[in-house]
């Protein structure tokens, strides 16, 4: 390496040191404060939603000194919040980067600190402790948080402003996530309902869509199916609602219709979730947990994912997911059973082991098929090695069910023991073309509704006045006809 590389790389690597110095991140900090402060008094959200996307790179570099140097920098002394943030955060032990500046905040008494009582705002003062949760988060301080989080409710109760939203939104996930990581699920839902019932009559879009998907969520964890569908049923899902929060809602409601049967509904919201997801790198999880329940759902359903799904190898891996297809496919009931007890561990980590199991029916309804495809006559006995059955018996009743739900076209003799298949139809002479045709144009007629409610249309208020003053004019010359007839002119100009 030469000089001059040297010297500009050792520029370089002083320049980000320089830009990560604590005073910068302070500044940075204090700039997302006037920010906020603009959303304030100007209600507009696009402040604030700047603010939350430098939050991901500014947590990472949230040290105790710096949020220290903020809590000091913003409230009096005499502040009672002041008082129980700084005792959350000591006991946490401090980065070793610490500078004089930072230490000079913590230790010294007779510091004097300006406190710009215009920045003490509601917003300011959340946006604060939102810095600390996601601090104490980071360094798995749950019980400390859980704690603050005691206070964060109460003081959002203090508090009825529109400008809050979105922050009221981001602070309530964090509180469930402590919760869910504390395995206390239950004690919160008495708290989120009752906000849910606040943000709802205050008209707070933003925190009524994300309190709906963390009580749906709480619910799923618990496998309290009944009460997400009661809540589903008797809450209304905010329509403008940012596109994460609606990607959330519509894979819980997919995983609800799953649990409950409901395989078509269940395929067209996780199909949504998926559309609606951020194409960031930061949605990756989301996006592969949606797509590993939408390639289950699609073989509940009958039919088989494409392979280009299993091809994501940027996304995640699918290999479990691509050997129960090949099962599914293939209809070999021992592979299914090698498949599920290889990676039993890991469907349960996703959440999916009781969907898997019930694809043991598809498997075997997809050998059945095959078969009967096959052979023009063949016994039970047959059909029970084949497909690994327990005996002939339970062979000759799905064989019996696989007929009745119109799997194939067959006939069995219950005294020879045999199966046979008759000749087959014509797909044409089938409802099935219809039924397909019928689901295209009802998926048409849906992207039709959806483009015109996206539709922006001009104001009303232009037309109103245009028609006000034609009225207007209308009105004045009926008078000055009147005012003719009778005589009465010279008052009329008057």
């Amino acid at each position: 390496m030469t000089e001059t590389e040297k010297e500009t790389s050792t520029k370089t690597i002083t320049k980000e040191v320089d830009e990560q110095s604590p005073e910068s991140i302070v500044k940075e900090i204090e700039q997302s404060f006037s920010l906020i402060s603009k959303t304030a008094s100007s209600f507009d959200n696009r402040y604030i939603t700047k603010v939350f996307r430098d939050l991901g790179p500014l947590r990472r570099k949230l040290t105790k000194p710096i949020l220290v140097t903020i809590i000091n920098k913003l409230y009096p002394d005499s502040h009672s919040n002041k008082q129980y943030l700084i005792e959350v955060l000591d006991g946490i032990n401090s980065d070793s980067g610490e500078t004089k500046m930072e230490i000079d905040h913590e230790n010294n008494d007779d510091i004097e600190v300006d406190v710009d009582e215009d920045i003490l705002i509601p917003e300011v003062e959340l946006y604060v402790h939102l810095l600390v949760q996601v601090f104490l988060l980071d360094q798995n301080q749950l019980e400390k948080l859980n704690t603050l989080n005691d206070n964060i409710i109460q003081l959002m109760k203090l508090y009825n402003k529109r400008s809050l939203d979105f922050i009221e939104a981001k602070i309530w996930f964090y509180i469930a996530r402590t919760k869910e990581l504390l395995e206390d699920l239950h004690t919160i839902r008495t708290e989120l309902l009752n906000s849910l019932r606040t943000a709802t009559l205050r008209h707070d879009t933003e925190t009524t869509s994300s309190i709906i998907t963390l009580l749906l969520r709480n619910y799923l964890l618990t496998h309290d199916i009944n009460q997400a569908s009661n809540l589903v049923e008797k809450t209304i899902f905010p329509e403008n609602a940012s596109n994460a929060l609606a990607a959330r809602y519509y894979y819980y409601l997919a995983r609800i219709s799953a649990i409950q049967l409901d395989y078509s509904t269940a395929h067209e919201y996780v199909i949504a979730a998926i559309r609606k997801a951020p194409q960031t790198n930061l949605a990756n999880g989301f996006i592969q947990s949606a797509t590993k329940l939408s390639i289950i759902i699609e073989l509940l359903t009958g039919d088989i994912p494409e392979l280009k799904t299993f091809k994501k190898n940027e996304i995640g891996n699918y290999e479990p997911y691509f050997y129960v297809t090949k099962a599914v496919k293939l209809g070999d009931l021992n592979l299914f059973s090698k498949v599920v007890n290889q990676y039993e561990e890991l469907f349960k980590k996703d959440d999916n082991f009781t969907l898997v199991l019930r694809l043991r029916q598809n498997v075997i309804k997809t050998g059945i098929r095959i078969i009967s495809l096959s052979y023009s006559k063949i016994s039970l006995k047959d059909i029970c090695i084949k497909l690994h059955l327990d005996s002939e018996e339970s062979t000759e009743y799905i064989v019996s069910k696989a007929i009745r739900d119109g799997v194939i076209e067959a006939s069995i003799n219950h005294q020879k023991g045999f199966m046979q298949s008759k000749e087959l139809l014509d797909i044409y002479s089938t409802k099935l073309p219809q039924s397909e045709f019928d689901q295209r144009i009802n998926f048409c007629l849906q992207l039709r509704n959806d483009s015109v409610k996206s539709m922006r249309y001009p104001s009303d208020n232009d037309n109103k006045s245009e028609l006000n003053g034609k009225s207007d004019s209308k009105g004045d010359e009926i008078d000055l006809i009147r005012a003719i007839e009778d005589g009465d002119l010279d008052d009329f100009m008057d």
